[in-house]
Parts: structure tokens; sequence; C-alpha cells
């Protein structure tokens, strides 16, 4: 089990050193962050926390899941593995795709390609 925990709906007042010390009432708190927006600089209103040890963190899921923070309710779960980002538009190894549909596109048919 990971000690790694997802914290959503986070009011955009909570700071990392905030976060930690609301975690570190269950257990030693190995690392606190609230994603920042890059352009703007303000928070995206969730982040992580990592624990010591999964029983902690189970701990603080349970006890905190749920709970009011400046009027909103946070959600608190265990943190999912990013997902793999080779998606349809995006850039890989293989190189930008616009679609992994094959029948769009130039050269699938009709003047200009594609059926639209």
């Amino acid at each position: 089990m990971s000690s790694k925990i997802y914290v959503g709906n986070l009011p955009y007042s909570v700071t990392d050193s905030s976060l930690k010390s609301n975690f570190s009432e269950f257990g030693t708190v190995s690392s606190a962050r609230v994603m920042m927006d890059r352009d703007t600089g303000t928070s995206k209103g969730f982040g992580f926390v990592e624990m010591a040890s999964p029983e902690l963190a189970q701990a603080a899921i349970s006890a905190l899941h749920g709970m009011s923070v400046d009027g909103r309710s946070i959600v608190v779960t265990l943190a999912r593995p990013r997902e793999d980002k080779d998606k349809a538009g995006d850039y890989s190894a293989a190189g930008y795709k616009a679609s992994k549909r094959a029948d769009v596109g130039y050269g699938t048919g009709g003047f200009g390609g594609g059926r639209y």
C-alpha cells in the first residue's frame, strides 16, 4: 500500500506548510505540496502529501476525508499513479499525432482528404 495521499477541493488559501501541519497530527509527513498554476502562481485546489508509512496515511485519510476547510469539503484518498501521456494530440517518442482515427486526415479519400 502506498503512503502518498491526494488531497482535493482545497481552498486556494492553503499553502504547503499549512497542509503539512494539518497532516502532521497523524504522524511524520515526508512531504506536502499544493499544486500551483505555472502561469498565475495561484493554487490549483489540490495537492499531495506523503506520509512516513502506509498505516499513518490510512489513519489520515480516514480522519480527514470529507472534513470542512474554509467552507469546502476536502477529498482525501490514496494517490493513483500518473497516467501515460501517450494520448491523441500529445507528443511522444513516435512524434505528434493529431488523431488516432484512421479515417481522418489527408490521403484517406476525397479532395483534401478526410470524410468531413
